[in-house]
């Protein structure tokens, strides 16, 4: 694996589309497309947008919808899914969703695929999922849906046949990891919040890799939390939105993002603590000088071929300076 620096890679940016508190859905697309419009500036390869269901703080359940919107409100910028989970869709749908997309905005756009839910078990069933499936039919779903675009299927996705919409696996265990390998596809791992397996998975992915005709050798993408401010007191303090966030899916509290608080420690308990330090492994925040430490600490150890940033701040302003804060280490590096 060949050592790399910030500089050698491309950044991404990983955006919820976070509802904050105080407001709406429709602010929060205000935001995202602000924060899209400002990390095409600065130059970052591409954004990508999550499904999640019946989280009153995340405004990205229609994925499809919302990534036309960023990409019609930018033009370089790479758009797409992190992820659609496949098993909630028909895949002839989401074959005619993305061919759409791509059809509109040729070459920008992205199908990242998930297997998980995205939610609780009352979502599946209201999303008409058989409560019974753990994800294990995930690998024939996505023979479908590559057939259809591949116009290997008895039915047409019009549009979509013919269309080359770069697939990725994502995952935050073994199972896509070993999948994607296996497929030669490319691989995101979800180091943003399943830091604990992240090596495992890696590992796996690039010992199962079999060269296809969409890449000859293994390409990793890794998901990490970045909050880059003038000093590591003020970085803390706009990370304690996030860490709030982790405490309440923890409560099953499912707000909104919060404002920052001076003093988390008032907020949970010592177990709680733990496990969302342990949850939030994968996190960098601090000074630049220290986050390019970190960072490059983070890439040596990974060997991720691209990094793709999480930044959960509740300070809109903030949040783009973070991620501007960041592209000037890169070009340090």
């Amino acid at each position: 694996m060949t050592e790399r620096t910030l500089a050698d890679i491309p950044l991404s940016v990983l955006d919820l589309s976070p509802i904050l508190e105080g407001q709406t859905a429709a602010e929060a697309y205000q935001n995202s497309l602000a924060l899209a419009q400002h990390v095409e500036a600065e130059g970052y390869h591409r954004l990508w947008l999550a499904e999640h269901h019946n989280m009153p703080g995340i405004a990205s359940s229609a994925t499809s919808v919302l990534i036309g919107h960023l990409a019609g409100g930018t033009k370089t910028l790479r758009i797409g899914s992190g992820g659609i989970m496949l098993p909630n869709h028909a895949p002839l749908v989401i074959a005619e969703q993305f061919g759409t997309l791509e059809s509109l905005y040729p070459g920008r756009i992205d199908l990242g695929l998930g297997r998980a839910p995205g939610s609780d078990g009352r979502t599946m069933q209201a999303l008409r999922r058989d409560l019974r499936s753990s994800g294990d039919d995930f690998p024939q779903l996505l023979e479908e849906l590559r057939g259809y675009f591949a116009g290997t299927e008895r039915v047409h996705a019009v549009p979509g046949e013919g269309l080359n919409i770069p697939i990725w696996l994502l995952g935050s265990s073994n199972f896509s990891a070993q999948l994607a390998g296996m497929l030669g596809l490319p691989y995101a791992f979800a180091g943003q919040f399943a830091p604990n397996h992240m090596m495992m998975a890696l590992d796996t992915y690039r010992q199962a890799f079999t060269p296809s005709d969409v890449l000859d050798k293994p390409y990793a993408m890794v998901g990490m939390n970045v909050v880059v401010a003038e000093t590591d007191e003020e970085a803390n303090y706009l990370f304690t939105s996030q860490q709030q966030h982790v405490l309440k899916l923890f409560r099953n509290d499912l707000g909104k993002l919060q404002p920052p608080v001076e003093d988390m420690d008032s907020l949970w308990e010592a177990h709680e603590k733990h496990s969302a330090l342990s949850f939030l492994g994968a996190s960098v925040v601090g000074s630049p000088a220290k986050v390019r430490m970190q960072m490059e600490l983070f890439l040596s150890r990974t060997g991720a071929d691209e990094l793709m940033i999480n930044t959960a701040v509740f300070d809109q302003q903030k949040r783009r300076e973070s991620f501007s804060r960041l592209m000037e280490i890169r070009k340090q590096s």
